[in-house]
């Protein structure tokens, strides 16, 4: 399987301070990624160095196959880049807008048509290609955003900020935009709305201090700092001697007279293991949860591990 984005010991140094040293990222499918980091940690200068803005000082970018240094005009056919305030121009209709962005991807000429239109229809903006830009609701304004950075069908598309200013419903709309996007384009997702990294990301990768603090999946995320606990109810309760007698329990902490936190170490298995013991000793288990971290809790860790 090709690399769709390999970054090899990226570093970039503002006058005598480095912003950034010895980035490596490795992706290989397509998908949502979230890249995440404090304010002036290194993560918009990753970003900006990735998108073609900024020339690295030392390092490489790879995108599809293509060498960011040796053919810059060949990565961005590869990229689309959506900053956090959308580039658009409020006296164009869309389809004026998105014809001018298709040009600028080179796209040919008799293509471009073609182009313009599937990326209205995988937006679904369609129905406003000849309402004035500045006449659209912010939900829309996204949508068109987006549909310039995708309309050249690249490798990879890169949104800084997707969802920042738009009403529930829009932030709704645009996270399925995401995800249909997700399917075909690897998708760069930087955001610091922790819950919707939480829901569209399969990765994280956090940047703190100029360096990569974490690369792995939203699952390691959501556990990094929560230890192995589990949440259960039960009619008939039993004591905490009883509990701890099933395989991979390591302490009982009670809640409430029908429930309990238990930890556990090892076993995947582990709610199977309790409803079993449930079953067989007529506990009456009522209701069963693995607790996780919550994402504010790990960014939280994570950054101050960084400053240390």
């Amino acid at each position: 399987m090709s690399t769709l984005l390999k970054v090899e010991n990226l570093s970039h140094r503002y006058s005598s301070a480095w912003a950034i040293r010895d980035i490596n990222i490795d992706i290989s499918e397509n998908g949502v990624v979230g890249l995440l980091g404090s304010n002036g940690a290194g993560k918009s200068t990753t970003m900006n160095i990735i998108c073609g803005v900024l020339n690295q000082t030392e390092g490489e970018v790879i995108i599809n196959g293509i060498s960011k240094s040796k053919d810059p005009r060949g990565v961005k056919k590869q990229l689309g880049f959506l900053p956090q305030t959308p580039p658009l121009y409020g006296d164009f209709t869309v389809k004026e807008y998105l014809t001018y962005a298709a040009a600028l991807r080179f796209i040919g000429r008799a293509d471009i048509n073609k182009a313009v239109n599937e990326a209205m229809e995988r937006c679904s903006i369609t129905h406003f290609s000849s309402r004035l830009i500045r006449n659209l609701s912010g939900g829309y304004k996204q949508r068109v955003g987006i549909a310039q950075a995708i309309i050249h069908k690249p490798a990879m598309v890169v949104l800084d900020e997707p969802t920042n200013g738009l009403d529930p419903n829009q932030v709704i709309e645009a996270r399925n935009l995401i995800r249909d996007i997700a399917q075909d384009h690897l998708v760069l997702l930087s955001s610091h709305v922790l819950s919707e990294v939480n829901l569209l990301c399969r990765e994280i990768i956090m940047i703190e201090g100029g360096r990569i603090v974490f690369a792995d999946s939203m699952e390691a995320f959501n556990n990094y700092t929560q230890p192995q606990t589990i949440l259960v109810k039960m009619e008939f309760l039993p004591a905490a001697t009883e509990l701890m007698k099933i395989p991979s329990i390591t302490r009982v902490e009670p809640l409430t007279p029908d429930s309990c936190r238990m930890y556990f170490s090892g076993s995947s298995k582990i709610t199977q293991q309790i409803v079993a013991a449930s079953i067989e000793n007529n506990w009456g288990l009522l209701e069963i949860s693995l607790e996780k971290s919550l994402p504010d809790d790990v960014f939280k860790k994570l950054s101050h591990h960084a400053q240390l």
